[in-house]
């Protein structure tokens, strides 16, 4: 007696009862000989174990699922057959799986194939030594090797998970993906082939066709958008670039990248490194926009440079001044822009917004916006500006600040202009006037220019540096010069009035020009402090 589970559709014996349907609800575990087979013979075993032995042309078949074969074995006691030859199993069109050799086992829908085993799902193909598919959940695994060729990648890996119905690939142990534009090596890898994007869920190494690198342990890549999330710590390097931060999100097709949480971005060929919450990449235009606390470090031999804003962005000169005269003049702002190119690295600026605070061990400032060009160097501070030389403070509507050999050259100051140096606590000589212009030498203040409507307050001092006098004056035009960072010599170059009063008479607290501020408060004190 034939078990209903082998009831075949057709038989050359018609003594044998081999039309009874299976018992209810077991539709699913038939196994049907379908039309067609050359050859089948009946062949008892003993009184538990019949064998039905099919040749030529096999087709069977069970719920939605055929198997193609040259011969066959279906053993009604053991609820399997084996398969040999030009095996093919085409389960409900989720895979077509082809062989040399498979062993069926009925009841639980299992097929442990071998023998060249080709599984494909429609996208992707994988080929193994040996395979075993569950029918019911559409998992094949491997355990001995395997290779998934879509398209132009070829992913290969020790063992694997092939989820049919849903095309993904779960690849462990030695896995790589090879394709003309990535390289991928990993330890454990999610792939789907339909949609071609790679899932990362162990330590991951990424190289790309233009030498970019990544490094993460978790997030996805999609092979054809570009489009791409990286967690827990990634690290991207490209070209001159070191990018890491908690998350990053990856879009190339835009050349737009998004660190997120610890972001830190650092540019060798501009030696500039920032750091904040926020930091949007776009590699195409070289564009850099920080937010949530950002610092940028402008690196350099002795005294890098700190600033910090709520806003910072960078981009390149020559996007900036894109629109010119024939002789070269900027028709925006009126500066002379020298020609540039994108590989220059003087060819960039920054620009930072509210709360701006820069910080060098020579000079120190603060104001509301700042615009810095690696052109010329210079700091354009807007907005209530203040600068810190040592122990001199200058404040006025607008500062240009220039800068050479990364050190403080001379600076502009604009309308309510205004010089202070502490001498002692209380004891400040002051300069005011409409504009201002003031040189340094290595960091320190050497010479000031007052003029329009400048007013001065000095302390005079003998050869032992003890106070003698205050000098109080007005003059429309004034120069003083500076030595061992004090005061030696004030010149009134026009018209003069004013007091030379005993310092006796006089309180140096009550010695304040208008609009007198001391905002030592407010200054960078540390490069540290700059991280907070």
């Amino acid at each position: 007696m034939i078990c209903p589970a082998l009831l075949p559709a057709q038989s050359t014996r018609p003594a044998r009862d081999t039309t009874a349907p299976p018992p209810a609800g077991d539709s699913l575990l038939t196994v049907e000989i379908l039309p067609g087979v050359r050859k089948l013979e009946f062949r008892k075993v003993n009184d538990s174990t019949q064998l039905q032995i099919l040749a030529g042309n096999v087709k069977l078949k069970q719920g939605t699922s055929l198997f193609y074969c040259d011969s066959c074995v279906i053993n009604n006691n053991t609820q399997k057959f084996e398969a040999w030859g030009n095996v093919h199993i085409n389960d409900a069109d989720t895979a077509n799986i082809y062989s040399n050799h498979l062993v069926y086992q009925i009841t639980k829908r299992i097929a442990n194939l071998d023998g060249g085993v080709r599984l494909t799902d429609g996208k992707g193909t994988l080929t193994t030594p040996d395979l075993e598919y569950n029918m019911v959940s559409d998992i094949g695994t491997y355990m001995h090797g395997g290779k998934v060729l879509n398209k132009k990648s070829v992913l290969t890996s020790r063992e694997g998970y092939y989820y049919a119905g849903l095309h993904d690939v779960y690849f462990k142990k030695n896995v790589e993906l090879r394709d003309p534009a990535y390289f991928i090596k990993t330890d454990s890898l999610l792939y789907n082939t339909l949609t071609q994007t790679t899932r990362f869920i162990a330590k991951t190494f990424i190289k790309d066709s233009s030498g970019r690198t990544i490094e993460t342990t978790e997030g996805y890549y999609n092979l054809q958008t570009g489009k791409a999330e990286f967690g827990n710590g990634p690290i991207i390097r490209d070209k001159n670039l070191f990018i890491t931060g908690k998350e990053i999100m990856n879009d190339d097709s835009l050349g737009v990248i998004q660190i997120r949480g610890n972001a830190i971005v650092v540019d060798t060929l501009n030696n500039t490194t920032i750091l904040a919450g926020n930091i949007f990449v776009n590699k195409k235009t070289d564009a850099y926009l920080a937010t949530k606390k950002p610092l940028m470090i402008v690196k350099q031999e002795k005294d890098s440079i700190y600033i910090t804003a709520d806003t910072l962005f960078s981009a390149r000169l020559s996007d900036l001044y894109g629109k010119k005269d024939s002789v070269g003049k900027d028709t925006i702002k009126g500066t002379r822009v020298l020609n540039t190119n994108n590989k220059d690295s003087t060819n960039r600026y920054f620009e930072a917004y509210r709360h701006v605070r820069v910080f060098t061990d020579s000079l120190q400032s603060i104001s509301d916006s700042l615009f810095y060009s690696f052109k010329d160097s210079v700091f354009r501070l807007y907005q209530d500006p203040v600068v810190w030389a040592k122990e001199s403070q200058i404040t006025g509507d607008t500062i240009l600040l220039f800068t050479k050999n990364k050190k403080a050259d001379r600076v502009k100051v604009f309308e309510n202009s205004f010089l202070v140096t502490r001498l002692d606590p209380e004891v400040y000589n002051q300069v005011k006037s409409t504009r201002m212009d003031g040189y340094f030498t290595d960091g320190s203040m050497d010479s000031v220019r007052a003029a329009g409507f400048a007013e001065c307050i000095y302390y005079i001092q003998d050869a032992d540096s003890a106070y003698t006098g205050i000098n109080e004056s007005k003059s429309d035009l004034l120069d003083l010069y500076f030595g061992s960072q004090q005061l030696q010599k004030v010149v009134f170059r026009s018209s003069v009035t004013g007091t030379v009063w005993p310092i006796k008479q006089k309180d140096p607290r009550e010695m304040r020009l208008l609009n007198f501020r001391w905002l030592e408060d407010r200054r960078p004190k540390t490069k540290f402090e700059m991280f907070e």
